[in-house]
């Protein structure tokens, strides 16, 4: 006979467990099902552990310009790597156990552990019993992508989730994608002392940004010794005695490159193929990922998908956003829907890049009249008496409704100033309040009615 239930949660990522304690608080009997480690990608191998990982390279890179800012440093500057992962490892089990406590703690939710199929449009299969519930949430995220690439699977790789237990730095480390999760791994790498080389297939990193975005950003790379081969096709693998070869046809280099350690970092891929999910009747895309409508339910009644694997963001703020939407309109009488959300994310290099709507071809493209401003951070006092005047700011604005359409900050403290941004353009003002408002001096932000002042028809 089967556990009943009001409402299931399949998985602790990101929007998960708040889902649960709403439900739970709402006197819904609430089951939730974990098969792995509480808290999900973020916590266990995406933002905790990487931005600590980050803010340990940093630290070597800062040591290591002491001489720059007056400071004397008696002595090389080293990496205990051993430390540096003992002390994420210590970030992460704080997170993971922290979820876990929450859930089992939490009136009216029941927690399991294993692996969840559906079994039909209302149940649930979990360590061989059947849970029901007229409510059903899949919550199951996303892995790392293997490439279709000759070879790979006869080398060693890692993933964004393996390369996490390196416990030494490696000699050489090559990784295959030139996108958001390889390059945060290769600034990290090169300053804990790593040769890096970076494989990109595009012509330039990042190829979603802009031109000038990529460019600056190779700059960036360029200064700090990694290595780069872009427009790189027909990319393989090869085990060379201890070392792994990777051929490459690039029309500017050596066709082949060797290193000792290789990191795939090509792009996701949802958690969905093992999820019993035909047996529910619910319909995925050829990516695999969980067909939603603007609430976030599947075409099955009862069925939701949130975080990563509905594929409608890859980022553990939108599926905290869409924790957000399905309890609003299911408890607060709300309408709220993923198309009213501002696309928004950060690039955690040093510095940072702050990102918020559109990029300029974007906006190009919409045939809309538009102004646009860019202001390089070396103008900005801040970044001045920091020494880090690397990067620039950058305004798209629609000219006829003055609404800001888009922003990107690649400079110092990017990722927190575009969120002032965003919040103009959530409010739907004018782009001139920025030149009304009075900020403080000395900040990034008080340079962004100079970024306005600068704007311009395109």
């Amino acid at each position: 006979m089967a556990t009943r239930f009001d409402a299931i949660v399949i998985g602790t990522g990101q929007s998960g467990p708040p889902l649960a304690a709403r439900l739970a608080d709402e006197g819904l009997k609430t089951a939730v099902i974990e098969r792995g480690r509480f808290g999900g990608t973020c916590v266990n191998v995406g933002c905790t552990p990487t931005k600590t990982l980050v803010a340990s390279a940093r630290a070597a890179y800062i040591a290591r310009r002491a001489a720059d800012f007056g400071v004397v440093v008696p002595g090389q500057i080293g990496v205990d790597m051993r430390k540096v992962k003992a002390r994420k490892d210590d970030i992460v089990a704080r997170g993971t156990k922290g979820i876990a406590e929450w859930m089992r703690s939490t009136e009216n939710v029941t927690v399991y552990e294993g692996h969840a199929e559906l079994d039909g449009p209302n149940t649930v299969k979990i360590n061989g019993e059947s849970l029901k519930a007229d409510r059903i949430f899949i919550n199951v995220g996303a892995r790392a992508q293997v490439p279709d690439m000759p070879g790979v699977a006869e080398v060693p790789y890692l993933t964004n989730s393996t390369v996490m237990e390196l416990d030494q730095v490696p000699d050489h480390l090559i990784i295959i994608g030139g996108s958001y999760i390889g390059l945060e791994f290769a600034q990290m790498y090169r300053r804990f002392g790593s040769r890096v080389t970076v494989v990109e297939k595009a012509e330039r990193l990042i190829p979603r940004e802009d031109d000038d975005v990529s460019d600056a950003i190779r700059g960036i790379f360029e200064g700090e010794g990694i290595e780069l081969r872009l427009a790189a096709e027909c990319i393989s693998a090869e085990k060379r005695g201890n070392r792994i070869a990777i051929g490459l046809d690039c029309a500017d280099a050596e066709k082949d490159i060797s290193g000792s350690h290789l990191l795939l970092a090509v792009g996701r891929v949802p958690n969905t193929h093992d999820l019993g999910l035909d047996r529910a009747g619910v319909k995925i895309d050829k990516r695999g990922f969980i067909i939603v409508d603007e609430q976030l339910q599947t075409n099955v009644p009862g069925i939701s998908a949130i975080g990563d694997c509905n594929g409608r963001g890859a980022f553990t703020h939108t599926s905290y956003n869409d924790y957000e939407i399905v309890a609003a309109n299911l408890f607060d009488n709300g309408k709220r829907k993923v198309s009213d959300r501002i696309a928004t994310y950060a690039l955690f290099i040093d510095p940072p890049l702050g990102r918020a709507g559109m990029t300029e071809r974007e906006a190009r493209a919409t045939g809309k009249k538009l102004l646009a401003g860019k202001l390089e951070m070396s103008r900005v006092a801040r970044a001045r008496e920091r020494s880090e005047t690397l990067g620039f700011m950058k305004l798209v604005v629609d000219a006829d409704s003055e609404r800001i359409l888009g922003a990107a900050i690649l400079g110092i403290e990017g990722d927190e100033v575009v969120q002032s941004i965003l919040d103009l353009m959530y409010a739907g003002v004018s782009y001139k309040q920025i030149e009304r408002a009075m900020y403080i001096h000395p900040t990034v932000m008080e340079y962004l009615p100079t970024l306005v002042g600068n704007l311009e028809p395109v």
